[in-house]
């Protein structure tokens, strides 16, 4: 679930032509993608889907957001976790109703998110939101998650933003953060660092961070 083939995001009036490029990209992809991916997580992701396991106890009730193809919430659900499945792109909320799971639309910028929740996952899909925006979807996500919940994410390593066009001409925007911004970013809203992991992908160096939420006194 990553940029040149297929992101996830809401869009809503709000969004900037950055966004809605990108929104637009991942709307005429949902099948394709998902026929090149195995029905299961990536081998990059399924470390720290493991390690989120060990994090929350069995009955979880997770938010999952950029859901795609539903293969991550697949794996927690067989290993009794709750997963509330949301995507910006229509696209992927109709492919996963047609293999039978449940989806709905939500624009991460702008939508309430409901909870509480036990955890929120967000993997390869943040990375599309404006630089200047980001901080305000990261202080929306802890606010949703309860005292003690977790945070699971997956980000661009790098400086700058770019615009990459996929293998059908899309344009998809993308912001690089620094590793040591991301973490002083979600520290000063109270989630702390439990885990982290960096690696090469198809796009370039991804940082996939398990966060804690500080229990209130």
């Amino acid at each position: 679930m990553t940029a040149s083939d297929t992101p996830k995001e809401g869009g809503a009036a709000s969004r900037s032509a950055s966004n809605t490029s990108t929104l637009v990209g991942y709307e005429g992809c949902a099948d394709d993608y998902a026929e090149t991916t195995a029905p299961k997580p990536e081998a990059g992701d399924q470390p720290a889907l493991v390690e989120l396991l060990k994090a929350v106890p069995p009955g979880s009730n997770l938010l999952e957001i950029g859901s795609g193809p539903g293969w991550d919430a697949d794996w927690l659900e067989e290993r009794g976790l709750t997963v509330r499945r949301t995507d910006g792109a229509d696209s992927f909320v109709h492919f996963q109703a047609s293999r039978g799971r449940h989806a709905e639309y939500l624009d991460v910028i702008s939508d309430p998110l409901g909870g509480p929740y036990d955890g929120v996952v967000a993997l390869h899909v943040l990375q599309h939101v404006e630089r200047e925006l980001l901080p305000s979807v990261f202080a929306r996500i802890a606010e949703v998650i309860r005292d003690g919940g977790v945070f699971l994410l997956a980000l661009r390593e790098g400086e700058g933003e770019s615009v990459e066009i996929g293998s059908t001409g899309s344009e998809y925007y993308v912001a690089l953060w620094p590793r040591s911004e991301i973490i002083a970013a979600l520290a000063a809203l109270g989630l702390g660092l439990l885990w982290s992991h960096s690696f090469d992908g198809r796009e370039g160096r991804w940082l996939t961070a398990l966060f804690r939420k500080d229990m209130s006194e």
